[in-house]
């Protein structure tokens, strides 16, 4: 059964940069159009959705061809959160375990919560619980597993605003909050890693090893430009300096919703895609370093302006890094592959591996221990799990 697409898209995905810049009001507009996928140890493979004010997962068992019927997560109405940087995500671990985390608005100043829910199975889900106790605003959240197995959950975090606020300090932006799954049994407690984070885009997660995730973000650097920063940690509870990646000067005062991408490779590299309006540079741009601690390469763009290029996304599967991306020629979307065989030194000329004429969600990458695929969730097509080989 394909998955069927029956809400509208909350904005055209392609949308010019300015008006990604705007907020909507919750409630005002349709609900969240995403589909997230994970695949399980044993090949299964797991997609969750939000359907209305509710979110499910579905299974696989034959690489997307056919889903089982959808599973509810949320057993009561939510007021799911619709951004559109914000999606439900679902990490599955080396015990075949899922946790789904996702975002609610708490009122109509973009308040949000995040929450969680954990499955042995996929048959049933435990009652969502938020990630964190702070009731103030969290948003973006973003989960994954360690090489040893352990979920890791970041997002970004609007206790030190009220904070600050309550002593008459200005505080811009949000904090960059994490916390690490404690057992069975749902997170530890938050901590901050960084304040002053811009407040309203997708975080990008990666690990440099076991108990070392690494998060890219776009930063609040001094005079209020929005650049993109990495933070690697050295160990489960210590997080390392802000790497910037690129000087890109974009200066604004309002919220892009759109955020980066990041993926390290078997050598240790790191690749981060972005999207920049700023003085410096205008479009989507790619940049690899050789470590976590080494300056980023001169940016590479993806794409002419003109063609609109959004939504990266990056994916490193043993010696093969993908990188993917959404253009708009007037009349359709595309998605565009390039595939890297020397961490990112060279790339192949780039590939359209799926259009769409309709609304869509971002273009995501997810692999099994066979290949990469190409997850896309459209209005006319719905559901699609493309295979990527190692070559154009």
């Amino acid at each position: 059964m394909r998955l069927l697409m029956s809400i509208a898209l909350l904005a055209l995905t392609v949308a010019p940069a300015a008006a990604q810049h705007q907020h909507g009001k919750p409630g005002s507009t349709p609900e969240a159009f995403t589909a997230t996928p994970a695949f399980a140890p044993d090949g299964t493979l797991w997609v969750v959705r939000p359907t209305g004010d509710r979110i499910v997962v579905q299974r696989s068992t034959d690489v997307g061809k056919t889903f089982a019927a959808p599973v509810t997560v949320t057993p009561d109405p939510m007021n799911l959160d619709w951004g559109p940087d914000a999606r439900a995500r679902i990490v599955v671990d080396p015990r075949g375990q899922l946790v789904v985390t996702f975002g609610t608005f708490q009122d109509t100043h973009f308040n949000g919560r995040a929450y969680f829910a954990r499955s042995s199975d996929g048959t049933s889900f435990t009652q969502p619980r938020p990630l964190t106790t702070d009731t103030t605003s969290q948003r973006f959240e973003v989960a994954g597993v360690d090489p040893a197995g352990r979920v890791f959950a970041s997002w970004l975090d609007k206790r030190n605003v009220a904070k600050a606020r309550a002593a008459g300090r200005a505080y811009p932006g949000a904090a960059l909050a994490y916390a690490w799954e404690d057992g069975d049994a749902g997170f530890g407690g938050a901590s901050i890693a960084l304040d002053n984070t811009c407040e309203c885009c997708r975080l990008g997660l990666a690990f440099a090893g076991a108990g070392r995730p690494a998060v890219v973000f776009r930063n609040i650097f001094p005079g209020s430009v929005r650049d993109h920063g990495v933070i690697t940690f050295r160990d489960p509870a210590t997080q390392g300096p802000v790497r910037r990646v690129s000087v890109d000067d974009w200066k604004i005062e309002a919220c892009p919703h759109h955020g980066p991408a990041l993926a390290i490779a078997s050598d240790g590299s790191y690749h981060v895609a972005w999207f920049t309006d700023g003085t410096a540079r205008k479009g989507l741009f790619y940049a690899r370093a050789d470590s976590g601690d080494a300056p980023y390469s001169q940016p590479r763009p993806l794409s002419a302006a003109n063609r609109q290029p959004a939504r990266p996304y990056l994916m490193a599967n043993g010696s093969a890094l993908h990188l993917v991306w959404k253009e708009f020629d007037g009349d359709k979307v595309a998605v565009r592959w390039q595939v890297s065989h020397d961490s990112g030194k060279q790339w192949s000329p780039p590939r359209t591996v799926a259009e769409t004429a309709d609304a869509s969600d971002h273009p995501l990458l997810v692999a099994d221990r066979q290949r990469t695929y190409l997850s896309w969730l459209t209005r006319n097509e719905g559901f699609r799990l493309i295979p990527l080989g190692d070559q154009p």
